[in-house]
C-alpha cells in the first residue's frame, strides 16, 4: 500500500520571472518494490536545500537572480520566422504616413503568407492571417484585393473590419480566430488607434510600452507574429524611427518595427527601414505597380550580414537528414559520434547558445529534455 506524506508550505508571495518555483503542496510518496513506485521519499538533505529555497523565496526581499553558469544550461525556444530575414515571430510595428500605401503593402504580406508565395526575394512561411482592417470596409477590400491579387481567393486570409479593444475583448476574438485556425502565422491590427482604450495619459511612455507589451504577450504566448500598423509624426528626426507617432515606449517594447517613408507624397517609389531583435537592420527601395497597386524590390542599400561557417554545427548537421530526419542520444553519445574535441557539458551549452542558427541555417530544432539517464539531445530537421 502506497503511503502519502503531504508536507504543506506557504505559497511564494513574490514574483519569479520562470513562473512560481516551488507549488504549495508537495506529495511524497514512500518507494514500494512491490509496485514498481517510480516516486521516491526525499532525503533529508534534499528536503533541507527545498526548506531553505522556499525561505528564500518568501523573504520581501527576494530578487530571482541566475548565474552564467545556469543561463548556459538553459535551452530556449527558437525565434521562428515568418518571412525569412524579414520578419519573425512577436509584435512588431509597421509606421508610416496616413495615405502612403502602408495598407496596400500589409495586405500584400498577408496574402503572400496565407498562400505561401514568396515576397519579393524573402521566403514565407504558410500560414492563416487574420488582417484586422479597421480603417476599411469590404466593398472596397473587394475591389482592392481584386486589382492586387485577382479573383481567385486561395489560401486562409481572414479579414474583418470590426473589432473590441484590447482589454475590452479583442485577446478573445483573436483566440477565437486560432481556435478556428490553429496553423496561423500571423495577426494584422489596422491601426493601432481602433483598439487602445481612450485614456488621459494614453500617450505616456507607460502606457504606449504596456499596449505593445500586452500584444507581445499576447503572440509570445500563442507563438505568432502580430503586426500592429501606425502612424508617424510630421516632424522630421535625424533618426527616422522617431517619427512614430507617441513615445519611444511603442518602439522600446517591440520586437521590431517597419518604417515606410517617401521623399514625396506623390511618388512612385517609397523606403522600407527595417530594424529587430532577430534579424539585421535593413534599407529596402520599393516601387509601386500602379497597375495592380503591389509593391516590388528594387533593391537594397544593404547586404544582409552572414555569420561564418560554425564547425560544431555543420558536424551536428551531418547526423540529421531526410532520410534519417532525427537523431536522439546524450550528450556522451554526440561528442563520441563525431569525435569532437569537447567535453560532453561543453556541446551542451555551446548547443543551447546557437539554437537560433541551427534552427535558421540547417532548418534543424535542438530540444534537451531529462531522464533517469541524465540529459538527453534531439535534433530533429523540420519539413522547412
Amino acid at each position: 500500500m502506497y503511503e502519502n506524506k503531504k508536507t504543506a508550505a506557504l505559497n511564494p508571495s513574490a514574483p519569479t520571472d520562470g513562473g512560481q518555483l516551488y507549488p504549495k503542496n508537495t506529495t511524497t510518496i514512500a518507494e514500494n518494490p512491490a509496485k514498481g513506485n517510480q516516486y521516491t521519499e526525499k532525503t533529508k538533505e534534499e528536503r533541507e536545500t527545498w526548506l531553505h529555497k522556499l525561505e528564500q523565496v518568501q523573504d520581501p526581499n527576494y530578487l530571482h537572480m541566475v548565474g552564467m553558469e545556469e543561463l548556459m544550461d538553459q535551452t530556449f525556444p527558437v525565434k521562428e520566422p515568418v518571412i525569412d530575414s524579414l520578419l519573425y515571430k512577436g509584435a512588431y510595428l509597421f509606421a508610416g504616413a496616413p495615405k502612403i500605401g502602408k495598407s496596400f503593402l500589409v495586405l500584400q504580406i498577408a496574402y503572400a503568407i496565407s498562400t505561401g508565395q514568396p515576397l519579393w526575394d524573402y521566403q514565407v512561411h504558410e500560414g492563416a492571417v487574420l488582417y484586422l482592417a479597421l480603417e476599411d470596409q469590404y466593398q472596397r477590400l473587394q475591389e482592392r484585393m481584386a486589382r492586387m491579387f485577382g479573383v481567385d481567393g486561395d489560401g486562409d486570409l481572414m479579414l474583418a473590419v470590426t473589432a473590441k479593444q484590447l482589454g475590452q475583448g479583442l485577446e478573445k476574438q483573436m483566440e477565437f480566430f486560432l481556435t478556428r485556425f490553429p496553423h496561423a502565422q500571423l495577426i494584422i491590427i489596422d491601426t493601432l488607434q481602433k483598439v487602445r482604450e481612450v485614456g488621459g495619459d494614453r500617450y505616456s511612455y507607460a502606457s504606449d510600452y504596456d499596449i505593445i507589451s500586452q500584444l507581445k504577450t499576447f503572440a509570445d504566448d500563442h507563438n505568432i507574429c502580430i503586426l500592429i500598423v501606425h502612424h508617424t509624426r510630421k516632424q522630421q528626426s535625424e533618426d527616422s524611427f522617431e517619427m512614430i507617432s507617441g513615445t519611444t515606449g511603442l518602439l522600446g517594447c517591440a520586437d521590431g518595427a517597419f518604417l515606410m517613408h517617401k521623399e514625396k507624397r506623390t511618388d512612385h517609389r517609397a523606403i522600407l527601414d527595417i530594424v529587430g531583435r532577430a534579424q539585421p537592420d535593413q534599407r529596402l527601395r520599393l516601387l509601386r505597380n500602379e497597375e495592380t497597386l503591389t509593391w516590388t524590390l528594387e533593391g537594397a542599400d544593404c547586404e544582409l550580414w552572414k555569420a561564418p561557417p560554425d564547425p560544431l554545427l555543420e558536424q551536428v548537421a551531418k547526423l540529421v537528414s531526410t532520410e534519417q530526419p532525427v537523431w536522439s542520444g546524450t550528450a556522451t553519445e554526440l561528442v563520441a559520434l563525431l569525435q569532437l574535441d569537447l567535453t560532453p557539458i561543453g556541446v551542451v551549452k555551446r548547443l543551447n547558445s546557437r539554437t537560433n542558427r541551427l534552427y535558421s541555417d540547417y532548418g534543424i530544432r535542438y530540444e534537451t529534455s531529462r531522464n533517469h539517464n541524465g540529459r538527453a539531445l534531439t535534433l530533429t530537421l523540420t519539413s522547412d
